[in-house]
């Protein structure tokens, strides 16, 4: 089915501000919107595509006229890579800037942080690409956070996603797991992903951990070699897939490579192509679809740039907040809080409806992708069963 991009969008010349982005009409006049995320720091080129894609958008919108009458402005802060700077920038984007909601930022535990500022100054955050279920849920009530939102799936549903795929459609039965003991992002996907994989009858005959800014997992790797797993499932980020990756082959481990969102990136195939040639990626959508390929080189002819995955979910985001602010009628914090569970849209990564339970998308289906010279090939949709 063809999806409809709801681009309203338009030509403000966007300024540099805030160390992120501001747009400039006339002070009291404008709906004003927030992103937080980073723009500094190893995410940064995560972040930059966000703060880009939503530029481009509000430019957009401004151009065919703004969203009921009034110009859009877009106040952006840079995070840095850091919970404390998320909200720091949280409490000065409500207090200051005035903003009606925000989007991003896309770390599970920025997101998680801004929590009690959200709350305190009754402000809706939509988050791009953070999937930790305590993002939207508090682990130990099961109650709602009221102000955070999200567009992506989550992790238990990715990590059994990957876990279901590599036993049901791989056929893999033997897998061993690295991951990130210092992340709730990758702790999440190794555990959704164990407990669906062994449910289905694998074993997982190696877990191995190592902390952020580790660069030698060698010592990790030589103890998974002894096992011969056939499938070795890594739940991080590019940086670390990449070293590990060239690590890996050179101590001879030939089994298959497989992981999470954190993995797309162009820095990806610069850092360790060869070694990752087969290795299979659960996505939130395929982003060789002709479908995409306007909104694609658009972003890619304006900033001279790949449009990563964040940039789609940003984009995502955006339809959704600008549903939201059209259904509450105007810029109100109450009513768009109360709108974004009731409004429904078409974006680049499926239909998005957020349920108002658990404010997370219903049913959104992962992409499988698999990594083939210098592409990343789309295989199938698969959802969690």
């Amino acid at each position: 089915m063809k999806r409809i991009f709801a681009f309203a969008f338009a030509a403000l010349m966007i300024a540099a501000a805030l160390a992120g982005c501001a747009s400039a009409p006339k002070a009291g006049t404008t709906i004003k919107i927030g992103w937080i995320g980073s723009l500094t720091g190893d995410s940064a080129v995560w972040g930059t595509n966000e703060s880009n894609m939503l530029k481009m958008l509000v430019e957009e919108t401004n151009a065919s006229g703004g969203l009921m009458g009034r110009q859009v402005e877009l106040i952006c802060y840079d995070t840095k890579g850091d919970a404390n700077e998320a909200v720091n920038a949280a409490r000065r984007i409500a207090s200051q800037d005035g903003v009606c909601a925000i989007i991003g930022p896309n770390a599970s535990s920025h997101c998680i942080a801004m929590q009690g500022v959200l709350e305190e100054l009754k402000l809706s955050d939509i988050s791009t690409c953070g999937t930790n279920p305590k993002i939207t849920v508090d682990a130990d009530t099961g109650a709602v956070h009221p102000y955070n939102f999200r567009v992506c799936f989550t992790d238990p549903y990715q990590g059994a996603i990957a876990g279901g795929y590599a036993y049901d459609e791989l056929g893999f039965t033997k897998a061993a797991i690295l991951y990130d003991i210092s992340d709730d992002y990758s702790q999440g996907l190794t555990q959704y992903f164990i407990d669906t994989f062994t449910g289905r009858g694998g074993q997982i005959i190696a877990q191995e951990a190592f902390k952020k800014d580790d660069v030698d997992f060698r010592a990790q790797l030589t103890k998974i070699k002894e096992t011969n797993p056939e499938v070795l499932f890594l739940p991080i980020y590019y940086k670390e897939v990449a070293l590990i990756a060239k690590q890996a082959r050179e101590l001879g481990i030939e089994a298959v490579l497989m992981g999470g969102d954190g993995w797309p990136s162009d820095m990806l195939f610069e850092m360790a192509k060869e070694e990752l040639q087969g290795s299979y990626i659960v996505n939130h959508l395929d982003v060789n679809d002709p479908e995409f390929a306007p909104l694609k080189e658009k972003f890619e002819s304006k900033y001279n740039t790949t449009l990563e995955m964040n940039g789609y979910m940003a984009h995502d985001a955006y339809l959704v907040l600008v549903a939201a602010i059209e259904k509450a009628g105007g810029d109100g914090r109450a009513a768009i809080t109360a709108a974004l569970t009731e409004v429904s849209v078409e974006g680049v990564t499926g239909t998005i409806k957020l349920s108002a339970e658990d404010h997370n998308p219903i049913g959104k289906e992962g992409s499988i992708v698999k990594i083939e010279g210098d592409t990343y090939q789309f295989i199938q949709k698969y959802g969690a069963k």
